[in-house]
């Protein structure tokens, strides 16, 4: 088999993978082992691309599919996400079902799924622990209570992924000049693919958030998320 005729089997047993979530039937276990499979994939075959290869590469659109219909905590996260991976991302609505929707080349939308899918189960097991200390709330109180966690979470979580896209920004100026120059043509190519397909985005106003005990103790828990992909085979214990 060649080496082409091998990362197109690896690309799209990836894309296969992505699609393995809680929202499309899966068990959470399922969708964790799925999520960590695309994290090794992404790592082993890992290339460096050159001008033309960039050029050439064809963008792709991938969504996750959410519960419910009402915004939540994560969101605030999301944008950062998709600059941390390089992508676009937007929310769409197709009657009564929500989703993101990233865009970009198809490694970079499948690090931006596997990233989200790590940094929801990091949220959750933080929820979890914080309303186990709890116990006393009830009804409203701990609904309430537990979404302020959350915001301070996705608040943090947003922050750290940011300043990981800068510092990763200044490290190849500093160490890969030619490795800098090809992000640009890089970010040139996606927006030129994205303009190509006519889509309008229009910015949201960020909900209001009371930051009380419950958000501040929630955006100490999202320094705590591990944004680390497994690496080399050690993948469940680099998970939270």
């Amino acid at each position: 088999m060649s080496q082409s005729d091998e990362l197109a089997k690896v690309k799209e047993r990836i894309r296969l993978l992505t699609e393995r979530t809680v929202s499309n039937g899966c068990t959470e276990a399922e969708a964790l082992q799925a999520a960590e499979m695309v994290g090794r994939l992404l790592d082993r075959y890992a290339l460096s691309m050159s001008e033309i290869e960039v050029r050439q590469s064809v963008c792709v659109q991938r969504s996750v599919p959410l519960m419910g219909r009402q915004r939540r905590p994560i969101d605030a996260c999301v944008p950062a996400v998709a600059r941390f991976c390089d992508c676009k991302v937007w929310l769409a609505r197709e009657g009564e079902q929500a989703k993101y929707v990233f865009f970009g080349f198809e490694e970079d939308v499948s690090l931006a799924i596997y990233l989200l899918a790590v940094v929801e189960r990091g949220m959750r097991h933080e929820l979890e622990a914080f309303r186990a200390l709890r116990s006393q709330l009830r009804g409203p109180d701990l609904r309430v209570a537990s979404r302020r966690h959350q915001q301070g979470m996705a608040v943090r979580v947003g922050e750290r992924l940011e300043a990981m896209h800068r510092e990763r920004g200044r490290q190849r100026h500093r160490e890969a000049p030619a490795g800098a120059a090809l992000m640009v043509v890089k970010q040139a190519t996606v927006e030129e693919a994205f303009c190509e397909t006519r889509i309008r985005l229009t910015r949201t106003r960020p909900s209001a958030v009371r930051l009380d005990a419950a958000y501040r103790q929630g955006y100490d828990a999202g320094g705590r998320i591990n944004l680390n992909r497994p690496l080399r085979g050690q993948g469940r214990e680099r998970l939270p």
